[in-house]
């Protein structure tokens, strides 16, 4: 019975690190959000396949939704990365155990947690090109 206070204890330790990989996660899905919404229909259409895209908007009609609204797409991806962002910045300075085989643990989890991040953050910068940059060039 005395392994549950240590149990707990390494829990507590590693909870920085598991919160900033879901709040990476969740950043990732709103960013994924932006990708669908403005870079999935001119990526197709560029390539020569809008009668796939026209198939897919009758499949899935909530992509146009998505598209008509992308100003609140966007938003809601850039709250996203902004809780991520605090989320990681709380969790960079966090001790990991001391138990060498935590330690990896809470390493990689970091590392992941950052990569998510920085994929989140890239797929939100392509989207806003797509979405805000390219169609005012024209």
């Amino acid at each position: 019975m005395t392994d549950a206070p240590a149990g707990k204890a390494m829990r507590a330790m590693l909870a920085p690190s598991q919160r900033s990989l879901w709040g990476s996660l969740g950043a990732l899905l709103a960013s994924s959000g932006a990708l669908v919404c403005c870079v999935l229909p001119a990526v197709m259409v560029s390539l020569g396949a809008g009668a796939m895209l026209a198939g897919l908007l009758t499949a899935v009609p909530e992509l146009i939704w998505l598209s008509e609204r992308k100003g609140l797409v966007f938003g809601v991806a850039t709250l996203a990365l902004l809780a991520a962002g605090a989320l990681l910045w709380q969790a960079r300075s966090a001790p990991c155990p001391a138990d060498p085989a935590l330690a990896r643990a809470c390493t990689r989890l970091r590392r992941w947690s950052n990569g998510l991040y920085i994929a989140s953050v890239l797929v939100t910068a392509v989207s806003a090109v797509f979405a805000f940059v390219l169609p005012a060039l024209d």
